[in-house]
């Protein structure tokens, strides 16, 4: 089969690999889309020392099942199946409060675990024994479920930071997971969002596919004057950093209301020391909370709220690709020119 493989450091390639077999407790699925996204973006651009050579990257899938061990319950042949790919031991503090993706003993799909961008893959049995194997329904399209995992990471910082009806809520960034958080706000009631972008072709998607949002051009507009100015001089309630650039978490408490709540979704690259000031979040009451991953039920409830028609994930794909294509799609990715971009190994 066909399989796009980290090899160290910036080197990439598509390899000829031996098609997985299942165990006795795994399953084995064809991929039908693979999605692309922000981590695996800059892992391309900057290496990842986490990611060990060797390695089939990719984590945000929807597959079909073609072969399955004697001892998965609860799947079969034929199943569409979407993935929840940080997965827990079950066992440490952190899983046994339920919070899987902060387990002590994280595995991660593209990770630890060879990943979605190729024909086929092998779903290993701790995946089926923590649950973050999840059904797709049949009104739910293989593009959309590929895309249900970064929205449920867009839904655990939103949960984390709580917005409630009637909250302001300020986003930095209008890639797709600024698009999510937009959507998800608008969904919990929140009364008027925000959005600060520089990228001239994503400010446009972004007023165009999000009703109601209103876009900043930081480029060329005073974003903390703006967001006063949309305030009425208080702030924004809740401040999201969707991109990977330092400088947005020291405005992020500039722009924030009292009592405001911050999250930090956006890795950025280095040590990430240097850019809060305790003094803001101090004489502010300032919440702010660190976000990484999901729990396999963050990821069935996205998967819900699609099929219930309650989001469109599938309205931001720019373009699809076929897996000999990838690294034209991840080109397009790193430059800006598209917003999303989905892989289809079977093509």
């Amino acid at each position: 089969m066909k399989a796009f493989v980290y090899n160290g450091e910036k080197n990439f390639c598509i390899e000829d690999r031996e098609k997985p077999s299942a165990s006795k407790d795994s399953a084995v699925i064809k991929i039908e889309a693979a999605s692309i996204c922000g981590t695996d973006v800059r892992t391309f651009a900057n290496g990842n020392p986490k990611i060990n050579p060797g390695r089939i990257i990719g984590h945000e899938c929807c597959g079909t099942i073609v072969e399955i061990g004697a001892e998965v319950s609860g799947f079969a042949l034929g199943d569409r199946v979407q993935i929840a790919p940080a997965i827990g031991c079950g066992e440490c503090r952190p899983c046994q409060k339920g919070h899987t993706n902060m387990c002590d003993y994280l595995r991660t799909i593209g990770f630890e675990f060879d990943g979605v961008f190729a024909e086929y893959m092998e779903i290993p049995g701790d995946a089926f024994r923590q649950g973050n194997v999840n059904q797709v329904p049949e009104n739910v399209t293989a593009n959309e479920a590929a895309l249900a995992e970064p929205m449920a990471c867009a839904l655990n910082a939103q949960q984390i930071c709580n917005i409630r009806e009637g909250d302001t809520v300020a986003i930095f960034g209008s890639g797709f997971i600024g698009c999510s958080h937009a959507e998800l706000a608008f969904a919990a009631g929140a009364a008027k969002v925000m959005m600060m972008e520089v990228s001239d072709f994503r400010i446009r998607e972004a007023r165009e596919l999000i009703p109601g949002i209103i876009v900043i051009n930081s480029r060329t507009e005073n974003c903390y004057d703006r967001i006063m100015e949309e305030t009425d001089g208080n702030g924004a309630d809740v401040v999201i950093t969707a991109c990977s650039v330092g400088k947005v978490h020291t405005d992020a408490l500039k722009i924030a209301a009292k009592h405001g709540r911050i999250c930090l979704f956006g890795g950025i690259p280095g040590d990430g020391k240097g850019f809060l000031d305790s003094n803001d979040i101090h004489y502010k009451e300032l919440g702010v909370f660190g976000v990484h991953a999901s729990t396999s039920s963050q990821n069935r409830e996205i998967l819900e709220k699609i099929a219930k028609g309650q989001l469109q994930p599938e309205k931001y794909i720019t373009k699809e690709y076929a897996l000999e294509e990838i690294m034209d799609a991840y080109e397009h990715l790193k430059s800006g020119q598209i917003l999303k971009a989905v892989i289809h190994p079977q093509r």
